[in-house]
């Protein structure tokens, strides 16, 4: 099939590259093991995966301020941070974490690239050029 690429919009710069994980659920950061980069959080549809080094595809954070930016800190302090994010509803907490702990993060893609992109794809987040390539 070869490559495709969507537009996106940059929320905080650099490119990251891996295996994509998608979470239909909001992420509390918090909730995230970060010796692991696991979901803890009961029920939650990601529970017992790992977010480390992937590109995390979400519709959005949830709980304080404080819980976020401390969760993904600890998830950075142990080279656990996702490699990249794609957020479909970003608010201020996430976008401001995101941006303090240089995790290339992205919003506003293509919507066809929700309809394409599957669990495990390889994917390429480049923030700076604003696209997303869904690799082979």
């Amino acid at each position: 099939m070869g490559a495709r690429t969507f537009s996106c919009h940059k929320i905080a710069e650099g490119i990251g590259e891996g295996e994509v994980i998608i979470s239909k659920d909001e992420i509390m950061f918090y909730l995230v093991r970060p010796e692991t980069g696991e979901i803890i959080e009961k029920a939650h549809d990601i529970e017992g995966r790992s977010v480390a080094k992937k590109i995390l595809i979400f519709p959005g954070g949830k709980g304080s301020s404080v819980v976020q930016s401390d969760g993904l800190y600890q998830l950075m302090m142990n080279g656990n941070q996702p490699a990249a994010m794609v957020i479909q509803h970003p608010e201020t907490v996430l976008v401001a974490g995101a941006i303090i702990m240089e995790i290339p993060t992205v919003d506003r893609v293509d919507p066809e690239f929700y309809e394409v992109v599957k669990d495990g794809d390889r994917v390429r987040v480049d923030a700076d050029s604003s696209v997303i390539t869904i690799l082979d």
